[in-house]
């Protein structure tokens, strides 16, 4: 299967690989639109199976950056990032110093950041090769780790979902699973809900940070899998995507799913069985643009803390539209999102070619 006609294609602008022998690295640049500024998203780092696993990740990851900042109004494009981790030892620093070649190679049209796998320090290697990277921790407008801000407003948008699901103004007594609770969102996650008095269920691959979340919150610790059948009110996924899938859509007992985790739907039709089954869904990436919302000021040049509340603000009240239209018209949220960021790119991009011509 060639590119052009994979599934998740989707008419991206600009498809990069990108190898290096001496550092092993293998990376996948994905620039689905530039109609609103540079394609902007962060690296992800994995095992992969394959190859062709590591472009259908990247596909999708860029695409839902695309609808992610548009949905967000901000004055970026959409892109992403990921390089398939090199098997056994290697040196990190070398292999991020290549990848920043890589991303300079685009002249600007693709602007990188931290995301799973891939730290703040991993970015400052990539700097020594390219300007066009954010989410660093250090510099004149630096914003750092966009980790906790992603979670802040995955927050928010919970309680927007359990206001209309479950008719409560806080969250507290309100039962959450966290699946990926011991990642840097999913973490700051479940702060930010066990200050507002929610009972916490949690579990990730990482049991030394399930303890330390353990003994911080009181949270109680469950199995990789046991998390999906949990009697809870929420099951928020935080980790990776496709976790809303014909094998567990029929076992979720929570009322609302909402996390941060990207593509949390494995096909588009999941949004139509969880909306036939009572439950609501926020679409991923109207709830996780936190961390994008961050870095943006970075690539203005100044970071200002009022602006980026503000766009949390923003975040809830796109968040709440969706879901009382969907509720309103009966159709799944995830296609409403879609529709709505779909039609805003498509507004860019007339603009766009009005302004050259």
């Amino acid at each position: 299967m060639s590119v052009f006609e994979h599934v998740a294609f989707d008419n991206h602008e600009r498809v990069l690989f990108a190898t290096d022998d001496k550092t092993g690295l293998k990376a996948i640049i994905g620039v689905h639109s530039t109609a609103s500024g540079p394609a902007c998203g962060g690296c992800r780092m994995w095992t992969y199976d394959d190859s062709n696993a590591a472009l259908t990740d990247v596909l999708r990851l860029s695409q839902g950056m695309s609808y992610k900042n548009i949905m967000a109004d901000l004055p970026i494009g959409g892109g992403k990032s990921v390089i398939m981790k090199p098997e056994g030892h290697f040196d990190r620093v070398a292999l991020f110093e290549a990848f920043g070649r890589a991303v300079e190679s685009l002249n600007g049209m693709y602007i990188t950041a931290e995301d799973v796998g891939v730290s703040p320090d991993d970015m400052m290697y990539a700097r020594r090769s390219t300007a066009h990277v954010v989410g660093l921790p250090e510099g004149k407008a630096a914003s750092g780790d966009p980790s906790p801000v992603t979670a802040e407003g995955v927050f928010r948008g919970m309680k927007v979902c359990v206001e209309r699901g479950l008719g409560k103004s806080d969250l507290s007594g309100v039962k959450v699973a966290i699946q990926g609770a011991a990642g840097h969102v999913g973490a700051y996650l479940a702060g930010h809900l066990a200050e507002a008095g929610a009972e916490l269920f949690i579990t990730d691959i990482n049991e030394a940070g399930l303890q330390d979340l353990k003994a911080k919150h009181g949270a109680t610790i469950v199995g990789l899998d046991e998390i999906y059948g949990l009697d809870v009110d929420v099951f928020a996924p935080c980790a990776l995507g496709a976790v809303i899938n014909p094998d567990t859509i029929d076992v979720i007992r929570a009322k609302v799913i909402a996390g941060a985790a990207n593509n949390q739907l494995a096909s588009r039709e999941m949004g139509a069985e969880l909306q036939r089954r009572g439950k609501i869904y926020a679409p991923d990436y109207v709830l996780n643009a936190g961390g994008i919302i961050n870095v943006v000021g970075e690539i203005q040049g100044s970071y200002e803390p009022e602006w980026v509340r503000s766009k949390l603000v923003g975040l809830e009240n796109t968040l709440g539209e969706i879901l009382d239209m969907s509720d309103k018209e009966g159709r799944p949220s995830n296609l409403i999102a879609d529709e709505i960021a779909r039609t805003r790119i498509e507004d860019k991009k007339s603009v766009k070619e009005t302004e050259i011509a």
